[in-house]
């Protein structure tokens, strides 16, 4: 199986109580991130990938959680992924898409409605904002 670390950025707007969200193109709603790069940082992945996704700089806080999966059907061997998500904060920008390939949207969404379009963190974005970086081993998916 290949390994895929993906990293992806948390960012929770207090006062509104929302949390951005991007929809990726055949995939569906997540955080804004994706898969580092080889020679990149987990930190710099997420800055990068943030900024493509959503047009904004961000500062890059504490980990949240720590998921992980195994993806027989993707590529010729499968893929084991490591997913670490982090706590975000914007520092600059406006939102606008840099990635058009990839990124059909990006939304700042309630809180309800994020726990509904991430269904892979159980206990929901509140238990992220206060979490102690859990791991969670999410199976085959």
């Amino acid at each position: 199986m290949k390994r895929m670390d993906v990293v992806y950025a948390l960012i929770y707007d207090e006062a509104e109580k929302k949390v951005l969200m991007v929809s990726n193109k055949g995939e569906g709603w997540s955080l804004p991130g994706g898969a580092v790069e080889i020679g990149e940082t987990l930190e710099q992945a997420i800055i990068r990938e943030t900024k493509e996704e959503t047009g904004l700089v961000i500062e890059v806080g504490s980990i949240l959680a720590v998921n992980e999966a195994f993806f027989p059907s993707h590529g010729s061997d499968g893929h084991h992924a490591i997913f670490m998500t982090f706590h975000a904060k914007v520092i600059a920008g406006e939102i606008s898409i840099e990635d058009k390939n990839e990124i059909i949207e990006v939304k700042w969404v309630d809180i309800n409605t994020a726990n509904n379009l991430m269904p892979y963190h159980r206990d929901g974005v509140e238990r992220l904002l206060k979490s102690s970086s859990p791991y969670i081993f999410q199976g085959e998916c």
